[in-house]
């Protein structure tokens, strides 16, 4: 059964990609917490965070046993709707496709423009090669946050751990935006996030591992990773780049001023062909989880 949801989900999404940013209908929801829950206090913030993920994890484990009890053939299309809802593999794919063509014709301010909206920062700065860099590094995170994440969670407790990793990435990007701002809130959705995400990182790193360049991508993992923050991040692209064999990280120009970030990964500078390479390394990280996921579902249904 999640083996086949999962199929159909991601023929969905490819197909009919959903329509706005994941759970997006759900930030006045969240908003309305952060305002009226919210005092400063640490409780208060913990309490907060709880409330917005359990009650619609909770509902959507109930509705999820009501509608297999009701009808399997149900309960599987509800397995498929939450998915597609919660799996967004276009909501990173089409913006790194469009950055691609867009170097490839020459277009470098259409380049700058999509990276600029896609990262939420400006890219007006940057050269071809630090645009394939920073969007090599958005791919590799993304594929993990809006697709490998979320079939962890599935495949482990179903729609719910769907609905659950979705919303608290959902927080600990929202409520941490403006940490000055959101203060101990902001601090424990990113704190309860990394938790969250430990395994599912950690594996998607080993995937990135297992169909790269096995011995780089460990090696960049164990000598650069800790160097990023936050570090999940740093395990993704340090596990992403090393696989690959390209640099990332290193020095960005923004607002003419030069930030210097850690270098991530051995090898060559970033470029379109590395644009393409990463494209190849996300898909079959993603048929290496698919493959596991299905000879599990035959272990179980022969056992």
């Amino acid at each position: 059964m999640t083996f086949f949801s999962l199929i159909v989900a991601l023929l969905l999404e490819q197909a009919r990609p959903f329509d706005g940013k994941t759970l997006s209908f759900m930030l006045g929801y969240f908003d309305w917490l952060k305002t009226h829950l919210t005092t400063g206090e640490s409780r208060h913030s913990v309490l907060a965070w709880m409330i917005a993920v359990m009650l619609p994890t909770l509902a959507v484990g109930t509705l999820t046993l009501l509608f297999h009890r009701f009808n399997p053939i149900l309960g599987w299309a509800w397995n498929v709707f939450v998915l597609y809802l919660t799996m967004g593999f276009r909501q990173f794919s089409h913006a790194y496709t469009g950055i691609d063509r867009a170097l490839k014709s020459g277009d470098l301010q259409k380049a700058r423009e999509l990276l600029g909206v896609w990262r939420g920062a400006s890219a007006a700065e940057f050269n071809s090669e630090q645009i394939a860099r920073v969007s090599i590094e958005q791919g590799l995170i993304f594929s993990h946050t809006y697709v490998f994440g979320v079939i962890f969670f599935f495949a482990a407790l179903g729609p719910m751990g769907a609905v659950l990793y979705r919303i608290a990435t959902v927080l600990g990007e929202e409520w941490n935006r403006f940490p000055e701002e959101t203060g101990y809130l902001g601090k424990f959705s990113a704190q309860a996030f990394e938790i969250i995400d430990w395994i599912p990182s950690r594996l998607t790193a080993v995937s990135f591992a297992i169909v790269g360049d096995f011995e780089d991508a460990l090696y960049c993992w164990r000598t650069q990773a800790l160097s990023w923050r936050p570090v999940a991040h740093g395990i993704l692209l340090a596990s992403g780049a090393g696989a690959l064999g390209v640099r990332l990280g290193e020095t960005l120009p923004e607002d003419g001023l030069t930030q210097y970030r850690p270098l991530m990964g051995i090898g060559d500078e970033a470029d379109g062909a590395y644009m393409q390479s990463t494209v190849g390394l996300i898909w079959r990280s993603l048929l290496l989880w698919l493959l596991l996921i299905l000879l599990l579902t035959i272990a179980n249904l022969i056992g």
